[in-house]
């Protein structure tokens, strides 16, 4: 009979979310193995068999961030029309930071790097590939600088304006923020196309 996982993939998860809380809410020097494993019900053993070391947990909780970013955005597909799959990119975009707060704060504002390495990579990164392939069939044959460049811009746009709502500075309930942010992307995005 083989012996029962004590350290399962519920447990490295619930690991990962209470880091992730710590370090939105406190900073990274906030994070200790003890703080951790107490908030997450376990022991400081469970952390270090499952992360071997406080900085590979801290570094996993930006890998974790970008891998659900990457199953939001990849689950958009792709259709007939680039233009609205644009706009489905931007919506993803979105539902993930409303959905995950904590891990957007780490990946984007605590400068928590993933095991990947340079931050300034993040356009070398399979989530950005995802936008930057959208831009390059909405402006098919535009040259790979001006692909770029469209690219950058909407990423801005919509990373500005998610920045907005999760700082409570977009004014009215969900359904007027949500048309307040497709708005804002229906009106600009196009200009950033070169439309």
């Amino acid at each position: 009979m083989a012996r029962p996982r004590l350290h399962d993939d519920a447990l490295r998860t619930r690991l990962l979310d209470v880091t992730s809380r710590v370090i939105s809410s406190d900073g990274e020097s906030a994070v200790t193995v003890r703080k951790v494993a107490g908030a997450a019900g376990t022991s400081a053993s469970a952390v270090y068999a499952l992360f071997g070391s406080r900085e590979a947990l801290v570094e996993s909780v930006s890998d974790e961030g970008f891998r659900r970013f990457a199953e939001h955005l990849t689950a958009v597909g792709q259709s007939d029309d680039p233009g609205a799959d644009l706009r489905a990119l931007g919506g993803a975009y979105r539902r993930f930071a409303l959905a995950d707060p904590h891990f957007y704060r780490v990946m984007f504002y605590r400068a928590v790097s993933p095991t990947s390495g340079d931050p300034a990579s993040a356009i070398e990164g399979p989530t950005f590939r995802v936008l930057y392939d959208a831009v390059a069939r909405a402006v098919h044959g535009a040259p790979p600088e001006h692909v770029l460049s469209a690219a950058v811009g909407l990423w801005g746009l919509v990373h500005g304006l998610v920045s907005l709502e999760l700082a409570g500075l977009l004014p009215g309930d969900e359904h007027e923020r949500a048309a307040a942010f497709e708005h804002a992307a229906g009106r600009v995005g196009p200009a950033l196309l070169g439309r």
